[in-house]
């Protein structure tokens, strides 16, 4: 009986650590403004965000397994808010273990945010920006890419979740005067690299560690933005340079693939309006593009697969918007703004898939 008590025990503390406040502090902290937000669910999902504190921006985590009607406060990490407005974004992944970074720094925790490490990327050389960091099987992948002397490089990392260190993944790099990537994770990984509008590799793997170079999605010209896949279907944004085809403005258009290494078909024209922030899609048929332009936040939302679109304007902040992604259900999040920017920042959250927006309130 004493043993069965103390198994017991140890499991609902292992059970308890993102779901519970990792501080005594329950209260969102006064003149909490949102940073970054990550979902693992449709109702469990985590907000990292600062507050005014002695002159400068203090960290917090708030956690919720009810949709943003409660929240929690939990062990936060400490990444200072970027004075070059770079996103911090947090990812979670299950109740355990999550990642922090603005960019350039990276840390992690393994338990639920009671501790934080930072995480070393191999070989990597300032200046550079690690622009996205998911996880499938159990491995994180991020994309890195470096700046200089009028050449860069965009690479993938990877290493167990919650490790502190990623190393570069031997074949996934490409080199030019402009560099980019990107990748999703769900039904599958995809990896996304490309160079000078020219140059585009794409692979897909269904467990993360063998992997199938296939045809890009996207047509010469244009850079893919990915989403994971929906119902065996894969959904791909394809953009022009940002600035076309007049300056706030770029060309888009959305491919499907029936499974995923599938081959991409369609050109349904999205609105231009604004620079690309992020895209996801909820489900085959339905997508939604976050951009930027003129002081304006752009949620561009097809239901159709892309042949008819709307567009949620949301003019109060206007600075960026970050973190857009469906968690399931036809729920989903985005960021507006930034802590310390004119007119802070908020969460907004949508459960029909994207075609309307609410404001989620911390208290």
């Amino acid at each position: 009986m004493i043993m069965r008590a103390a198994l017991l025990v140890s499991v609902l503390a292992l059970l308890a650590a993102f779901a519970s406040p990792a501080t005594a502090e329950t209260a969102v902290p006064p003149g909490f403004q949102p940073a970054s937000t990550s979902w693992t669910g449709p109702d469990t999902g985590y907000v990292l965000g600062y507050s005014p504190c002695a002159k400068s921006w203090c960290p917090a985590l708030l956690g919720t397994t009810d949709a943003g009607r409660h929240w929690r406060r939990l062990g936060a990490p400490p990444m200072s808010l970027p004075d070059n407005h770079n996103h911090v974004a947090l990812r979670a992944f299950g109740d355990r273990v999550a990642y922090v970074s603005d960019g350039v720094h990276v840390r992690t925790t393994r338990d639920g945010g009671a501790t934080w490490q930072p995480v070393t990327l191999a070989g990597a050389r300032e200046p550079y920006y690690l622009s996205k960091i998911a996880e499938t099987g159990g491995r994180v992948f991020a994309v890195l890419t470096t700046y200089g002397e009028g050449r860069g490089s965009t690479r993938l990392y990877s290493g167990t979740a919650g490790s502190p260190a990623l190393v570069p993944v031997p074949g996934f790099a490409v080199t030019g005067g402009l560099t980019y990537g990107d990748l999703a994770v769900g039904g599958g990984l995809q990896v996304a690299l490309g160079a000078d509008y020219g140059t585009e590799k794409y692979w897909t793997s269904r467990d993360g560690v063998r992997f199938t170079p296939t045809d890009p999605p996207c047509p010469g010209g244009t850079v893919a933005s990915l989403a994971g896949v929906r119902e065996r279907q894969v959904v791909a944004l394809c953009s022009s340079s940002p600035g076309s085809p007049q300056p706030g403005s770029t060309e888009r258009e959305l491919r499907h693939a029936p499974r995923l290494g599938g081959v991409f078909g369609g050109s349904d024209a999205a609105p231009f309006a604004g620079i690309n922030q992020g895209f996801d899609a909820a489900s085959p048929a339905s997508a939604t593009v976050a951009a930027v332009g003129g002081g304006v936040g752009f949620l561009h939302h097809t239901a159709d697969g892309g042949r008819t679109w709307t567009t949620t304007e949301l003019p109060e902040r206007g600075f960026a918007l970050t973190d857009l992604g469906f968690p399931g259900a036809g729920t989903g999040v985005v960021v507006d703004g930034q802590p310390d920017a004119y007119g802070g920042s908020a969460v907004y959250r949508t459960t029909n898939g994207g075609r309307s927006w609410q404001e989620l309130r911390f208290g």
